[in-house]
């Protein structure tokens, strides 16, 4: 950037988060009745002069009326603010310093409170322009000074004027009187900045809409402390994920965009154009063909425990990290599983239907207790092993089979067979995966190795259990009860119908894949999984990743960090240190994991090198994904 560019910024919610007088009346306010009345009419005359439809100085008129304040409050204010700095300008320090001569902080607010603040951050004394409170003798805000010229309307454009700033002239702001500086031909550009309040008055009239100072400067081609903005980084939500996840991502500074339900091949392989992180739940299919179109995608988040929905060999092969949650549905899963049981063992579920119909059936035939009957559980995973736990704590005697060699809990008996397993028990549940080797894993024949009267359960994946063989194993009296959660073929949204054979046999519940759809879990895996993802896209590090090389990674100071994803084939990483070597570059860690699929290279590297190595390690054969983080 040229010497004789200049850089005018304002200061209420664009430096910092928030507008002073709103914080101002917040503590000169505090514990009064009118508190919160004053605060939302300051804020409505805030707007209204931001967005130009008062005079300013009937704004400022009006919300120091409301104020109340005195000359103590200004210290408690300072420092509220100084928590309060907008983090892209956090980030962003060295741009100050940097430019501290070009630098201009001109606001409409006052300079008692926005001095100490912008000083901190190299900005000078002489670049801080702003309006100056007036005092009554005992110290009370009673108004400001009118003879200012930032205390009248059009005060910024007059102000600039009298500058003369000599060369070219970038404004950021949020509000109408900085897009005014660019309207009188005192700027060349006027961004919108949109990082704490968007005013969709000032968004149309901007020559560029900046949701923070690292697009700003990554679009001016200054040194930014990102790689690239966050919000360039766009990310599409399905299938109702949890508030929790939508507000992380766009906390962290992510575009995001949200869609209902889930959508067919043919629909995300046009909207997965230019995403670079999918969040999905179970609906959805990521297939080879949607991934074909995916030119811009990083990760994916499958916001449940399974992602058998997930081609993961076709994004490992594009690069693509896949990231789940193991671990944040499991007890709610199970609480279902234990709730299930009872009902079945009892066949409540007819009952409570019979009632409100009218019918009042009291009997005890076919209502067992659940203490001392053998509950036998197919996959001894997380949520097997947790349901193993909890079931025998309440007096079941529990029976396991896993195809992997996995250690019994308390009193648990291991199987040596599926066929074993479904002999013995009373009551089965399935927590199997969803590897496709566990297509039609009960059928037929499974049905017949069990006792007659059993009572049986899924919720695990809708493809393990043959429906029809189920179905008829019902009406046989085979299984006397049942309790399905998953189907091999569900509803994509909350408005189509459910079609299963299932429907209105007896003592069958039926429920639509709720088996992890409690608050609390919904909850956890909207803070787990977006971590996941952020902790890739912000480090490289890949731990819990379900298709990667897990690598877990210090912190990246002082450096840059090359992420090199490439075909696993011999020869690659000593390729990499030879354009490092060609280039005189220092390398201060390298990290290296491989599957049988791809390598997994980062390599931090002191600061300065030239451009060109970039390009060198983008051209290395088989490689798949590059990029710097810095």
């Amino acid at each position: 950037m040229r010497r004789d560019t200049f850089f005018v910024i304002d200061f209420d919610s664009t430096f910092t988060k928030v507008e002073g007088l709103d914080v101002l009346c917040d503590i000169s306010l505090r514990g009064k009745p009118e508190k919160n009345a004053a605060l939302r009419e300051i804020q409505k005359i805030t707007d209204l002069g931001m967005e130009g439809k008062i005079s300013f100085r009937e704004s400022l008129e009006k919300r120091l009326q409301l104020l109340k304040a005195h000359q103590s409050h200004l210290e408690e204010l300072t420092q509220t603010l100084k928590a309060k700095v907008s983090i892209s300008f956090v980030r962003n320090r060295d741009f100050f310093k940097t430019y501290k001569n070009q630098i201009y902080i001109i606001s409409n607010g006052f300079k008692e409170f926005i001095l100490p603040i912008v000083k901190e951050y190299g900005v000078k004394e002489e670049n801080v322009f702003a309006n100056n409170f007036i005092y009554d003798e005992t110290g009370n805000i009673i108004g400001f000074n009118r003879d200012n010229i930032l205390s009248q309307d059009g005060g910024k454009v007059t102000l600039l004027k009298e500058l003369k700033l000599p060369g070219d002239v970038y404004v950021i702001g949020d509000g109408y009187n900085d897009y005014q500086i660019r309207a009188a031909g005192l700027a060349n550009k006027f961004y919108a900045f949109t990082e704490n309040i968007v005013r969709e008055s000032v968004l149309k009239d901007a020559d560029h809409v900046a949701p923070s100072l690292d697009e700003f400067l990554y679009l001016n081609k200054m040194n930014t402390a990102l790689s690239y903005p966050k919000n360039r980084i766009k990310v599409l939500l399905l299938e109702n994920i949890h508030p929790e996840g939508l507000k992380k991502l766009q906390d962290e500074g992510y575009t995001v965009e949200v869609h209902p339900a889930g959508m067919d091949e043919e629909e995300l392989s046009e909207r997965i154009k230019n995403v670079s992180i999918l969040g999905i739940r179970s609906k959805t299919q990521l297939t080879v063909k949607v991934l074909e179109n995916a030119n811009r995608l990083i990760a994916v988040g499958a916001f449940c425990i399974g992602t058998n929905q997930i081609d993961l060999e076709a994004c490992l092969k594009k690069g693509v990290a896949v990231f789940n949650a193991p671990y944040s549905n499991t007890r709610s899963v199970v609480e279902l599983a234990i709730g299930e049981i009872i009902i079945l063992m009892r066949n409540l579920g007819d009952k409570f239907s019979q009632m409100h119909h009218g019918k009042w059936v009291k009997s005890a035939k076919n209502s067992f207790e659940i203490r001392g009957k053998k509950l036998g559980i197919v996959g001894y995973g997380n949520i097997g092993s947790q349901l193993s736990v909890l079931a025998e704590a309440i007096g079941m005697k529990v029976y396991y089979y896993d195809n992997n060699e996995k250690l019994a809990l308390g009193n648990a008996t291991k199987c040596s067979s599926l066929e074993e397993l479904l002999r013995e028990v009373d009551v089965i549940s399935l927590h199997v995966d969803g590897r496709p080797e566990n297509h039609n894993l009960i059928g037929e024949r499974e049905f017949k190795w069990m006792k007659d009267g059993t009572v049986f359960l899924n919720l695990s994946r809708g493809h393990v259990v043959d429906i029809n063989a189920l179905k008829q194993a019902i009406e046989s009296g085979k299984i006397v009860g049942a309790a399905i959660d998953v189907f091999p073929s569900e509803p994509k949204s909350n408005q189509e119908e459910f079609i299963s054979e299932l429907r209105n046999l007896p003592n069958v519940l039926l429920s639509p894949h709720i088996g992890g759809s409690t608050l609390e879990a919904q909850e956890n895996i909207a803070d787990f999984v977006p971590q996941k993802i952020m902790d890739y896209i912000n480090t490289g590090e890949t731990t819990n990743s379900v298709n990667f090389p897990n690598l877990q990674l210090p912190k990246l100071e002082n450096a840059h960090r090359l992420i090199h994803i490439h075909q696993n084939v011999p020869g690659i990483l000593a390729k990499i240190n030879q354009v490092l070597a060609k280039h005189k570059i220092n390398i201060t860690g390298q990290y290296l994991k491989t599957n049988e699929t791809i390598g997994y290279v980062i390599t931090d590297i002191n600061k300065a090198y030239s451009k060109d190595v970039i390009s060198d390690l983008k051209n290395i054969e088989q490689t798949i994904k590059f990029r710097v983080l810095y």
